[in-house]
């Protein structure tokens, strides 16, 4: 999952070596990721009235599913 999620981040920003992502797992079947990009970065990522942030957080819901686990992305901000 978190491979997906890394390459969907790496297109959207200029910043790629700030890109941090670190995947907990709650539980069996609960995991959270929590992705840390650059301050410039962050309104690429979330978009305009969060649309893309939507965007990601759906796909890596149907990601998670597959894998019958529920998907929890955050946004963080250093």
């Amino acid at each position: 999952m978190k491979n997906i999620l890394e390459t969907i981040i790496k297109h959207l920003v200029d910043n790629q070596e700030a890109i941090e992502i670190i995947e907990t797992a709650k539980n069996e079947k609960e995991v959270l990721i929590q992705v840390k990009v650059a301050k410039d970065d962050m309104g690429k990522v979330i978009g305009r009235q969060g649309k893309i942030a939507k965007s990601i957080r759906t796909v890596m819901k149907s990601v998670g599913a597959k894998e019958r686990k529920k998907v929890e992305v955050e946004f963080v901000e250093d």
